[in-house]
This record gives structure tokens, C-alpha cells and sequence, in this order.
């Protein structure tokens, strides 16, 4: 007897139908998965078998063939074993009696889960997507494990159930059984997460002023200065003051954070903008992506969000230089023989360095010990086309006793400039309405403007473009660091909600890249 049911699988961080056909014929036993399987699904022979005998359902004696159409794709991961047991189940007739298993129509279901050997289901990465696609396919019905519940719940349009077993499953299906769909209603602790605030650094003004240009246009940011000047304390803060999530953000981000594992049961949906701060001993593959079967990498992980890099210099040259194409794409592409998968990477790249070895280069009180051999050459794992696709590279110097314990005065709180910062995209989404990228997708922020959106929304008068010119043959800016110039001074005169960029506008996003000529 042949039968067929609904499965899906992942392709990047989308999901696609996968039919499970299975046949039984009276012959010698054997069982055999079709459909270009990986190892984890042709070992999915023995957990059926043992989670169908366990569970009480027997072992039917005869040669079985599950295809996974369609068939000229690849194939991976566990979360096809629910549905090659009840396509077995059904085909064997033991769903229920024989007359019953003919009659159960499973066209308008989806099954995804990983079989235990007692039958019990455990969860599996990428449920989201899967859900999403099982929708976009027509589906009315999704079986998933209790553990990917909530995430699945979030799909509008399908309703989803979650089962801790096939006998779950067995039961509805034969009407046996009720069980209750899984609604999505966001916790408090999605909601109600709280950050670090802006109002606990003291001092450091510069310096918060660029996190704010870099969070209203969405520039890449460069924070140089001695060890303890708080560096690391304003990058972890910036997520603060970034907007929220929208809806489609937080869906996008959520998928690449369920298909690498690290989504937690608990959670829905998303919605703060992630930040991600690896350690400087990564290797290349874990900062793009990549590995026998591709899998996210931080800066997929950081999509929509913060990617922070502490001690930026320590990390091998071959990984901060497989950043530049992710900066300038937004994407990352990963190739292998058996395909090709594109993963979303568009974040804000925050870095943090000290100004030489020692960290003391040019501090007012401590001492340099580091040669000019050893400043150039610890400098120079920074090279000249990373460091251009910096918007803003600023220092962060050493504050004096007074400032750092003055308790009369109070710092700015992150509301109020996440609102200032809202104001500013609010102005650049509306100038930006209906524009697109080359590669089709929509302008959100100011630093996803390409070279004809710069010369459309980026005139200068007569006053800037002399400006211009003096900076442009003073610092010896390319051609990139100038278009990056005219998308900061775009950001602060958002920020100063003015029309036009005016010679102020246009100095101060000098002054914010100086750094490179000063230090590099």
C-alpha cells in the first residue's frame, strides 16, 4: 500500500515542502529512505523502528520504501522522523484498523519532529521556517514537538499542535484524543526585556554622540582608546538605543537563530535586536558561516542587530577580512558541492581596539612601551579597505577624576535618545519610500544608500562641496570614504531634522573619520 504525507525541510533560513511517500509491498523485509538522505535521516530506519514497536504499534514484515520528494534535493536533519513513521503507520494499515487508516486524510497536514526510541518527540531546528512554509504550501495543520511550539505558533493562518508522542498523534488522527492548539501570545519576558542604559556611562560625550549618528543611520562604528575608558560599555549599550523590532525583522531574525539551535524553548518570537560579541580566537567559518553542512555565523546571528568585536586587532587577519563582503552586501553567500545557501547579514559592525599593544599610546599619565615597529605592526592588522567600510571611527580618551566621579550630574537615559534616534529614521524611511537596492530590496536607514541614492538625497551647496574637496585632498579619502562621509553628514542633518546637509552637518561627519588618517 502506498501513502503519502507532509514534511518539511531547511534551505538557509527558509523552509520547503518535502512529500514523504512510503510504500509497503509483500516481499523480503527490507527498508530503504530515498531522496538524497544525509546520515541523520537514513538513520532515522532505526528510531522508527524502535519508536513504532515501543509505542505499541508493531513492525509491519515487508519491504518498505520511503521516498522524500523531491527527490533531486538534499536533504537533512531529523525533523522528518514523525512523518516517515505516520506515512509507515498509514501505508502499513496500523493507523487505527485498516479501514480506518484508508479513510484518515492526511493531505492538509504537516508532520516535523525527531523521534525518541520510545516514541517520545524531541524538538528541532528550524521549526519557524518550517511552519512558514508549510503555510505558503497550502497546509491547514502542523504536528510539531512541545519544544518548538511557541516558535511555530507565531505563523498566522495554519493552526499548530504540539505533541510529546506518535500516540499524540496516532490519537487525534483517529479522533481519540483532543489536543489544544498552541496560540501565540507574547510573554512578558519578550516584551519586558531590559538593557543596559546609556544614563550609567559617565562622561564620554564624543563618544555617545557617535553611538547615536551610528544607531540613527545605521553607520559602522570604530571606538579607539586605553583599556578602561569604557568602550565595551557603550557598544553593549547601542542596542539600547536602536529602534525596535518590526514584526518582519524579528520573524527574520527568530529563523536564523531556531536553524542554529540556540532559540530557547521558551521564546516566540525575537524581538530585541540581538548583539554578538565573539571571542577573538574564532575562526573564519564561525564569523561568516559555513562547515560540512552550512550553518549560521555570527554575522547571520547579528542580523538586525549589533555585531561587536572587543580587541579588534587580536583577531586573525583572515577574519576580519571575510567582513568586507558581508558590510557591503548585507548577505553572505556559502557555497558546497551540494549547493548553495545565502544567509542574511545585515548588521551594525561596532568595534572596539586600543590604540597600540600596550594600550597606552598617547594616554596622559602611563607611559608607551611599545616601539614604532610594534605600533605599525599591530595597527597594520587593521587593512585600509576593512577600515574604509567604517563610517565612523572615533576616540575614546581617558577621563579625568572629576568627570568620572561627579554624582551631581545625570547622564541621558537610552529613551531619550532612542528617540531621537526614531525621529531620525522616521525621516529617512519616508525619503527613502519606494526606493530599492540593486539587488531589490527595500532602504530603511541611511547607511544602505548605494552610489545613485547618495547623489539623489545628498546634494551639497557651493559651501559643502568646497568642504568636501579640502577633506577629500587633505585626508586622502577614496572613493568609498567619501560616499560614506555624505551618508553620516545625511544622518546628522536627519538628526537635526533639517532638509538640507548643511557645512556643520558635513564637518562634524568629517571629524567622525579623521581617526584614520590620525592613527592609521
Amino acid at each position: 500500500m502506498l501513502s503519502c504525507v507532509h514534511s518539511a525541510g531547511i534551505c538557509g533560513i527558509d523552509g520547503f515542502l518535502v512529500t514523504v511517500e512510503c510504500n509497503c509491498t509483500k516481499r523480503l523485509s527490507a527498508f530503504e529512505i530515498v531522496g538524497l538522505p544525509d546520515n541523520a535521516i537514513k538513520e532515522a530506519k532505526e528510531r522508527v523502528r524502535s519508536a513504532s514497536l515501543n509505542a505499541g504499534y508493531g513492525f509491519p514484515d515487508c519491504e518498505i520504501i520511503v521516498n522524500l520528494a523531491p527527490a533531486d534535493v538534499k536533504k537533512e536533519g531529523s525533523a522528518f522522523d514523525l512523518a516517515i513513521l505516520v506515512s509507515l503507520l498509514k501505508a502499513s494499515g496500523k493507523l487505527g484498523t485498516p479501514s480506518q487508516s484508508e479513510q484518515i486524510n492526511l493531505d492538509d497536514d504537516c508532520f516535523i519532529g525527531e523521534l525518541s526510541l520510545s516514541g517520545e518527540l524531541r524538538g528541532v531546528r528550524g521549526a519557524l521556517s518550517m511552519a512558514i512554509s508549510a503555510k505558503q504550501a497550502g497546509k491547514k495543520r502542523i504536528f510539531v514537538p512541545v519544544q518548538n511550539a511557541k516558535e511555530a505558533s507565531v505563523v498566522d493562518g495554519i493552526e499548530v499542535y504540539a505533541v510529546k508522542s506518535i500516540n499524540d498523534v496516532v490519537n487525534f488522527l483517529l479522533g481519540q484524543r483532543k489536543l489544544e492548539r498552541s496560540i501565540y501570545v507574547p510573554s512578558d519576558e519578550e516584551l519586558n526585556i531590559k538593557l543596559p542604559d546609556f544614563a550609567d556611562v559617565k562622561g564620554q560625550a564624543k563618544a555617545k554622540r557617535a553611538a547615536e549618528i551610528a544607531a540613527a543611520g545605521g553607520h559602522n562604528l570604530l571606538l579607539i582608546g586605553p583599556p578602561g575608558t569604557g568602550k565595551s560599555m557603550i557598544a553593549k549599550r547601542i542596542p539600547s538605543i536602536l529602534p525596535e523590532m518590526s514584526f518582519e525583522e524579528s520573524i527574520e531574525t527568530t529563523k536564523v537563530h531556531s536553524i542554529s539551535g540556540i532559540l530557547p524553548s521558551d521564546v516566540s518570537l525575537i524581538r530585541t535586536r540581538p548583539f554578538r560579541s565573539p571571542h577573538h580566537t574564532m575562526s573564519s567559518p564561525s564569523l561568516v558561516g559555513g562547515g560540512r553542512i552550512p550553518m549560521p555565523g555570527e554575522v547571520s546571528l547579528a542580523n538586525n542587530g549589533v555585531l561587536f568585536l572587543d580587541e579588534f586587532p587580536e583577531f586573525a587577519k583572515s577574519v576580519t577580512e571575510a567582513l568586507r563582503q558581508p558590510l557591503e552586501d548585507g548577505s553572505i553567500t556559502i557555497t558546497r558541492a551540494s549547493g548553495r545557501i545565502k544567509y542574511p547579514c545585515s548588521f551594525m559592525l561596532v568595534c572596539a581596539m586600543n590604540p597600540c599593544r600596550c594600550g597606552y599610546r598617547g594616554h596622559p599619565t602611563h607611559d608607551c612601551t611599545c616601539t614604532d615597529t610594534e605600533i605599525r605592526k599591530y595597527i597594520g592588522k587593521i587593512s585600509g579597505p576593512l577600515l574604509d567600510r567604517i563610517d565612523i571611527q572615533i576616540e575614546v580618551p581617558s577621563m579625568p577624576y572629576a568627570e568620572l566621579s561627579g554624582n551631581e550630574r545625570v547622564e541621558e537615559p537610552s529613551s531619550a535618545i532612542r528617540a531621537r534616534v526614531n525621529e531620525a529614521r522616521a525621516i529617512a524611511r519616508a525619503r527613502f519610500e519606494g526606493e530599492k537596492t540593486d539587488n531589490g530590496s527595500s532602504i530603511f536607514c541611511n547607511a544602505q544608500m548605494e552610489a545613485r541614492h547618495i547623489r539623489k538625497f545628498c546634494p551639497l551647496d557651493e559651501a559643502c562641496q568646497s568642504l568636501m574637496e579640502r577633506a577629500y585632498n587633505n585626508l586622502g579619502l577614496s572613493a568609498r570614504g567619501h560616499d560614506r562621509i555624505l551618508r553620516l553628514a545625511r544622518t546628522i542633518a536627519d538628526l537635526d531634522k533639517q532638509e538640507n546637509i548643511l557645512p556643520k552637518h558635513l564637518a562634524e561627519a568629517i571629524q567622525l573619520r579623521t581617526l584614520d588618517k590620525n592613527y592609521f
